[in-house]
């Protein structure tokens, strides 16, 4: 699919910010940083941020700041394929034609990765150089998109039943 023009400046200042925002992978401990990156920089066409960007630029035309949402936005995506990749979710083996994270590093520090993505993204709200009350609002907004209250985490669960069926359906051991 051939995205407009602006969405591929909106991604190229997504994916500076990214690597500016994430540790580098030689930072202590590099076991983490390495396979946050890794996941985080795999693919992928960055929807979820160029669309936090655009929705900032119908109220403002200066969207500089709408990069640190539009990448918390980012690392929480990445932390959630990262999980539902994990054995005892989708189990998948491969993302974008490469290893999973937990096949890459193994299961522990997929786990760990995802979960300071979370971290992280929350972390890189709370940098948003806005308003105390702004960077507030942002935090809710997100926080409840991303929890189990029609958020994203309780929709994860809701699929959890049919993952379960799905097992069976394509012989694969039932999950504990």
């Amino acid at each position: 699919m051939k995205l407009p023009e602006f969405f591929e400046e909106d991604r190229q200042s997504v994916e500076i910010a990214l690597e500016r925002l994430l540790p580098p992978e030689a930072t202590e401990p590099p076991s983490i940083h390495t396979a946050m990156r890794y996941s985080v920089f795999a693919g992928g066409k960055r929807i979820r941020p160029v669309l936090c960007m655009e929705a900032a630029r119908i109220f403002d035309t200066n969207i500089a700041a709408s990069l640190y949402p539009a990448c918390a936005i980012e690392c929480i995506h990445t932390y959630s394929l990262i999980h539902d990749d994990l054995p005892a979710l989708d189990n998948d083996d491969l993302r974008r034609g490469k290893p999973t994270c937990h096949k890459k590093f193994g299961e522990a520090t997929a786990i760990l990765a995802g979960d300071a993505l979370l971290t992280l993204a929350f972390e890189i709200i709370g940098e948003t150089p806005t308003v105390a009350e702004r960077i507030i609002a942002i935090l809710r907004e997100i926080s409840k998109a991303a929890g189990t209250v029609r958020g994203m985490v309780g929709g994860q669960v809701s699929d959890l039943p049919s993952r379960a069926c799905w097992n069976i359906f394509i012989d694969r051991k039932p999950r504990r």
